[in-house]
């Protein structure tokens, strides 16, 4: 099983490596690939040190996986020329979820969707993933009528230099500024580019990406996501209005057995989700659960996940676990 992790010198790269060791995943060769200015590094894995290549060379070695997360324009560049070549490309970027040929996938949610020909699958943006698996198990029991949400987003979701400079102003240096403004102390509600109708990017990405997921295209999702001075994991408060009503205690239940989500809500011990319980965790977490005081029908719930693991690694290389299960090809090169 030759695999390939292009972007392998960023910070999701970084964490996809650590992934694939943690889960055993079945390797035979890999190839580590990054920009022309990382190459000739060395990453440690598994006690080895492997040399980063260009993503022109890992292509050469036609890899039978390759986990892309080096942003939209490389992946808009380079997938298809990996995929041309019989490489299967989880991406990790924007560029290719929302293009009506390739699946997008969150493994517990519609992996049932992926087929033996898909050559490029889209891997889905982090605060998506964590609020459709919360959203999702509840759906198919009452039907999810309108969702309104507000993100709490931490600076790693941004990449190296926004954890510098949350880093650089806590201890007082001048640095690189990610943001426009100072993070350190502050909340920016402001994620990726504005738009012309006045959400962000990312905003509109939580409204798009979660109706493809949840194979619902008129689904109301209303979204605000701010950026918090948190350097890891993600956190969301949701509003969730349903067409049925419902058992309180049956919405725990629910949630407690779907796979992947950890219920924790006890408030008379104090016992919920919080991004930093939450970090190094491939699980995402959900707590105060509660009643909207005047909508029926409707609840509150407090959602937090690593974003550079369940949010980002984590979920491309289930994706990649469920293609070795689901493909014949690849199941006898894993064996």
């Amino acid at each position: 099983m030759k695999i390939a992790v292009i972007g392998a010198t960023g910070l999701v790269g970084g964490v996809m490596l650590q992934i694939l060791k943690e889960r055993a995943f079945p390797i035979t060769q890999l190839y580590c690939a990054a920009s022309e200015n990382s190459v000739g590094k060395t990453i440690d894995f598994k006690g080895k040190a492997k040399d980063v290549i260009s993503i022109e060379g890992a292509l050469a070695m036609i890899p039978d996986i390759a986990l892309f997360s080096a942003g939209a324009s490389v992946s808009h560049e380079w997938a298809p020329r990996f995929a041309a070549a019989g490489t299967t490309v989880i991406d990790n970027s924007s560029c290719w979820r929302m293009k009506a040929n390739v699946p997008l996938i969150v493994p517990e949610i519609n992996g049932d969707v992926l087929t033996e020909n898909d050559r490029i699958i889209a891997n889905p943006n982090c605060s998506t993933i964590q609020m459709v698996m919360v959203l999702y198990p509840l759906h198919l029991k009452y039907k999810i009528h309108r969702v309104v949400v507000s993100t709490y987003q931490s600076v790693s979701g941004t990449g190296v230099r926004a954890v510098q400079q949350l880093m650089n102003e806590r201890s007082g240096k001048n640095g690189t500024m990610a943001y426009p403004y100072t993070i350190d102390l502050n909340c920016l509600p402001h994620v990726d580019l504005f738009l012309e109708n006045g959400y962000t990017k990312e905003e509109m990405k939580m409204v798009y990406e979660t109706r493809k997921i949840m194979r619902e295209p008129s689904l109301q999702v209303s979204p605000t996501a701010v950026r918090i001075p948190v350097k890891g994991g993600h956190s969301e408060s949701v509003n969730v209005q349903f067409e049925k009503d419902f058992e309180l205690s049956d919405v725990y239940q629910i949630l407690r057995s779907s796979p992947g989500v950890i219920v924790q809500d006890n408030p008379s011990t104090n016992t919920y989700p919080t991004p930093l319980s939450s970090e190094g965790k491939d699980e995402v977490f959900v707590g105060r659960i509660r009643r909207d005081l005047f909508q029926s029908n409707t609840i509150n719930c407090w959602i937090v996940a690593d974003n550079l693991r369940k949010g980002a690694a984590t979920n491309a290389i289930q994706i990649a676990e469920l293609l070795i299960n689901k493909n014949s090809h690849l199941r006898r090169i894993g064996a």
